[in-house]
Order: structure tokens, then C-alpha cells, then sequence
């Protein structure tokens, strides 16, 4: 039986995706799972063929919505939503009083037209988000191991005699140490550890290295002191098109940038930023700004006047929102930094450069 449109929610897990299909007036057609896998959105795709055109929600939830909404937007007649959890969770509390979020809901969400949808990023931008994301995850297991060895030499009040630890004579220091066996094995383990991350890291960013140097818009952003082209990068990626944000506010609010509001009568209180939003930018451009606030001659003196009244940490958050602003035009109009030093993005662009001509020296 051939329905006008049927409304489609699917709970997605790592191994099953449970799905529930509603008619128009929000009546049960059928329910099932399907493996979520390549095969199972194959399968699904053909059991909707059978109803004639159907709107579809999935939750984001981390990777595991890629293969089921990849197959299934493809089909013309099938309208896929990838929902916000975060918001349709919200939605779903208010409008259907069920705290559920389960593929029932996420059908009835989709039939009223309550899915708050998330941005689906195409495969080029998804891959470019992985390279990059999985960098930072490295850099950061790095920090935790040198935590560690400092934690060791902490133990036994070992002063190392050099100001870089990690650097050549550091380490030289480091492999010397006289230490009891097990000491010795656990600092020579977490050495090791530090080594081989070290050289995956530097094979990331020669990939990154490789896939910036020949865009426009990555040199557009190296013109901001504090940005690389990592962080150009980053950003680049993790922003997507910047037409998608009809202001520059939409954008710091996405960033989680944007200072909460609170609301009680006539009285409008702001305080900290949100949070809620894409980390990545709010990390990467905090970095930025601890830069900015010091070097670019426009922004420190804007750092300043805010640190004198708001004090360090919101001062810098001042910044970094500030400098989303100028990217958001930057990206927007195709035009360089109005603060931009040459002399800085030549150095940029050279180290850029070098470590491209490094990566084909080696091959």
C-alpha cells in the first residue's frame, strides 16, 4: 500500500539502528531493526521504497549516523534530518512530554516539524575534521605522559637541569636518571610512548601541511596573529561554509562564544559563555587570543581596556570572540584581515612551505 508520506525515526547504536515508521496522523505503521551498517541502510532504503516518499530523523550521535544517512540521501524521494540531540531532547521534554528520546519520539518530532537539525558536513569536510581532530587528540596524550614524567621526578624531588625537559639535553637527562628498576622501566616506557607520538604527529601535520598550502582561505586566516595554518585549518573545517550563518553573532553563538542571558522581570543579566557549541573553535581560538592579546596592536589594546575591568580569563574570551567576528567577515567577503601583518604571514607562509618541501625530500 502506497502511503502519501510516512514520518521515519531511527534510534541509532553502534551495532542496531531501531526504526518506527508513522502515517501523517502520527498512527504506527511498523517497527524494526536493521544492522547499522551498509548493508541494513541498504535494507531500510528498500522497505521505505515501499511507502513512497519519507521524511527521516536520525540523532547525530558521534560517527554512527554516517553510513545509515549517507545510503539514505540518496534515494529522491526520501528526506533525511539529522537532529541536534541536544535541542531535539529539549524539543521533545516540551511538546511531547516524554523524556525519551527514543525512535518513536524522534518519528512524532519529525511528523510536527520539531526536529532541530544539525549541519551534515560533506565527506571532503568530514575527513579534513578527522585529520585535524585526531591531531589535537594526540598533542594532547602527549601533555598527559609529560604530566606524568614530571610527576615522577616530583616524587623524588628531582630538579632537571635544563629549562626544556623534552628537549635534546633534557632527554639526554631524562634516559641518565638513576632510578630502581621499576622507576627506570615505567620513565623509560613513557618515553618511548612520547617518541612515537611525536613522530604520528609530525606525519598529521605534514598531511595537513599538504592539504592547506594551496587554499585561499587558509592564507586569508594565516593573516591573524595566533592562527597557523593548523588553526586555519581547523577552523576552515570545523566552521564549513560560512554562507550557512546568516551573521557573524549566529557564528559566535555556535562557538558556544556567545554570553549566556538571564532574564527576570525587566532585568537582563550576561554572564559566561555558554558552552554549548562546537569546541573545537572555542578551543583552537582561545589559543589564538593568549597570541592577539599580545601581539596584534588592534587587539591588545581592546584586551587591555576589558582585562582592566572584567579581569584576565574573560578578557582573552573577549578576544577570541572578537577575532570569530573578523574571520566571519574575512571568510565571508574574501578579503584580508584588517589587521593583518605581512611580514608575520610571510614567515607563516614559509615555515608553511618548508615543511611541504621537507615531507617531498623525504618520499
Amino acid at each position: 500500500m502506497i502511503q502519501n508520506m510516512i514520518n521515519v525515526g531511527i534510534d541509532v547504536h553502534k551495532k542496531r539502528c531501531q526504526t518506527c515508521l508513522k502515517d501523517e496522523k502520527g498512527r504506527l505503521i511498523e517497527e524494526f531493526s536493521v544492522p547499522n551498517s551498509i548493508e541494513g541502510a541498504v535494507q531500510l532504503t528498500k522497505v521505505l521504497e515501499g511507502y513512497g516518499e519519507a521524511k527521516v530523523v536520525l540523532e547525530s550521535t558521534g560517527n554512527l549516523w554516517i553510513r545509515i544517512y549517507d545510503t539514505l540521501s540518496q534515494q529522491p524521494r526520501i528526506k533525511v534530518v539529522l537532529a541536534n540531540p541536544n535541542k531535539t531532547r529539549i524539543i521533545a521534554e516540551a511538546k511531547i512530554k516524554n523524556d525519551r528520546m527514543d525512535a518513536r519520539v524522534l518519528a512524532d518530532l519529525v511528523r510536527a516539524d520539531f526536529v532541530a537539525e544539525s549541519y551534515v558536513p560533506n565527506k571532503e569536510i568530514r575527513e579534513q575534521r578527522a585529520l585535524l581532530r585526531q591531531r589535537r587528540s594526540l598533542v594532547e596524550d602527549t601533555v598527559a605522559i609529560k604530566n606524568r614524567i614530571h610527576n615522577l621526578l616530583d616524587k623524588y624531588n628531582l630538579q632537571p637541569k635544563y629549562s626544556d625537559l623534552f628537549g635534546k639535553q633534557g632527554r639526554e637527562w631524562l634516559r641518565n636518571l638513576q632510578l630502581s628498576s621499576i622507576e627506570r622501566t615505567i620513565l623509560d616506557v613513557n618515553l618511548k610512548q612520547l617518541e612515537s607520538l611525536e613522530e604520528s604527529i609530525a606525519t598529521l601535520t605534514t598531511k595537513i601541511a599538504q592539504e592547506a598550502i594551496h587554499r585561499p582561505d587558509v592564507k586569508l586566516l594565516m593573516g591573524f596573529t595566533g592562527i597557523d595554518y593548523y588553526s586555519a585549518m581547523l577552523l576552515i573545517n570545523e566552521i564549513g561554509p560560512v554562507t550557512r550563518f546568516p551573521s557573524a553573532k549566529k557564528l559566535v553563538s555556535y562557538a558556544g562564544l556567545a554570553p549566556g542571558i538571564r532574564q527576570s522581570a525587566e532585568h537582563t543579566v550576561h554572564g559566561r559563555i555558554t558552552r554549548d557549541g562546537n569546541k573545537y573553535i572555542r578551543w583552537i581560538l582561545i589559543e589564538a587570543a593568549q597570541h592577539a592579546s599580545r601581539y596584534d596592536p588592534k587587539l591588545k589594546g581592546f584586551y587591555q581596556r576589558v582585562a582592566a575591568r572584567r579581569g584576565y580569563q574573560k578578557a582573552i574570551t573577549a578576544v577570541a570572540r572578537k577575532m570569530l567576528v573578523s574571520i566571519y567577515y574575512v571568510l565571508k567577503r574574501q578579503e584580508e584581515y584588517h589587521g593583518q601583518r605581512n611580514e608575520l604571514l610571510e614567515k607563516k607562509l614559509k615555515r608553511l612551505q618548508r615543511t611541504v618541501d621537507s615531507s617531498l625530500q623525504a618520499t
